[in-house]
């Protein structure tokens, strides 16, 4: 169930830079339709924008062009749902893109219950539904919709494993709790002090609807109405298979919007929180991300696993957002592939770990991937059969 995009013959779509590896194979029962093959044979249904697909094209080019996003391909697949396996589309092929608009000058002439008031049109013989063809299966029987993988909450509250040395423009310096308790001088109560002093705040930990203060302004180009996901404090990841220095993850701990920018401050107010924010915090741009979908399908065989070989350099889990160590079911993990190595929301990896003795490698689950960056993904562990620990390797389904 990876989602990746092809035509006729394998054709991926691009996230970043280089080609997406191929599916494992094409849909089966190939029949002919016209002039060209296909494993399905829908009726377009009536009232519909319909696109012929071309050699070449992806759901993900089609998607930025009749939605203006290619993020929006998971929308173009629902609409087709003859389409069992996003992998394979068809030159020739009929694709919905959105519903027809009829003429004003029809909708003048309709008649009750937005009818076209045509004579004769009950008359009119229509068409015949195409005949069922044998081993191939019809829209009507086909998968169900598809279904998101995950939650909002598993984007936008969970982390990202930043590149070792990178720089954030931005910082929390100060709230309007810093102010709002005494600031004694000991020299006039020395022995009597009581209470907090100095630049501690009334308040440390801060959430939804607190205001703070910003370190950049209109001198570093900020502008009132910028939304930044606001970065927790830095923790070094170690890779488990190499223990080298991988990166720094940065928990995403909630979101901001600058409300008034001042020369070189800036005041913004905390949108929404996932873990108490502080000052010292880390910013970075907002970038809205939809959760990815898929159509889940069952796990492969334990009887037939990857090569051993084949998970010797093979993608692995390496991190998880709070530090977790026995891994299940629903929990998001990070691993160590992103748009660098061609990996895109709704990838699907088959979970393994190397056995013992040159025996077969323990198949232990899967999981989807929810967000893309360069070096690194986060997903979530959509089935587990047993423990997950970080250092498991990943094969694509």
């Amino acid at each position: 169930m990876r989602v990746r995009l092809a035509g006729f013959v394998l054709l991926s779509f691009l996230l970043g830079a280089g080609a997406l590896p191929a599916a494992s194979r094409p849909p089966r029962e190939l029949h002919r339709v016209g002039d060209h093959w296909t494993a399905w044979n829908p009726p377009p249904p009536a009232g519909t924008e319909i696109y012929v697909i071309v050699r070449g094209d992806t759901l993900w080019d089609l998607a930025k062009r009749f939605y203006g996003d290619p993020y929006l391909w998971p929308q173009l697949w629902e609409k087709n749902q003859y389409i069992l396996d996003a992998h394979w589309i068809y030159p020739g092929d009929p694709l919905v893109t959105g519903i027809q608009v009829a003429p004003v000058q029809n909708l003048a002439q309709a008649g009750a219950g937005g009818t076209p008031a045509t004579p004769g049109t009950a008359d009119v013989e229509q068409p015949e539904p195409p005949p069922q063809v044998p081993g191939v299966e019809s829209a009507v029987h086909a998968t169900n919709p598809p279904v998101p993988l995950g939650w909002e909450s598993d984007i936008y509250c969970s982390g990202y494993i930043a590149d070792p040395g990178e720089q954030f423009q931005y910082a929390i310096v100060g709230s309007e709790f810093d102010n709002l308790t005494p600031k004694l001088n000991p020299l006039y109560h020395m022995g009597q002090l009581k209470g907090i002093h100095g630049r501690t705040g009334a308040k440390v930990d801060m959430f939804t609807g607190d205001i703070v203060y910003l370190n950049g302004g209109a001198r570093l180009g900020l502008a009132a109405g910028a939304v930044f996901t606001i970065l927790g404090r830095e923790r070094p990841v170690l890779h488990p298979v190499t223990a080298q220095l991988f990166g720094s993850f940065h928990k995403y701990v909630g979101r901001l919007r600058v409300l008034s920018v001042q020369e070189d401050t800036a005041i913004a107010e905390i949108l929404h929180s996932c873990d108490a924010v502080h000052t010292g915090d880390y910013l970075r741009p907002f970038e809205p991300e939809p959760v990815p979908l898929g159509r889940p399908t069952a796990m492969r065989p334990v009887n037939m696993p990857v090569a051993a070989d084949k998970l010797k350099d093979a993608p692995a889990i390496i991190y998880s957002r709070d530090e977790i160590i026995s891994l299940g079911q629903d929990h998001v993990v990070f691993i160590d592939r992103g748009s660098d190595q061609n990996v895109t929301p709704g990838d699907v990896f088959t979970i393994y770990r190397a056995n013992d003795r040159g025996l077969p490698p323990l198949l232990l689950g899967e999981l989807a991937v929810l967000s893309v960056q360069k070096r690194s993904a986060t997903a979530k562990i959509t089935e587990s059969r047993y423990t997950i620990f970080l250092g498991d390797r990943l094969d694509p389904k």
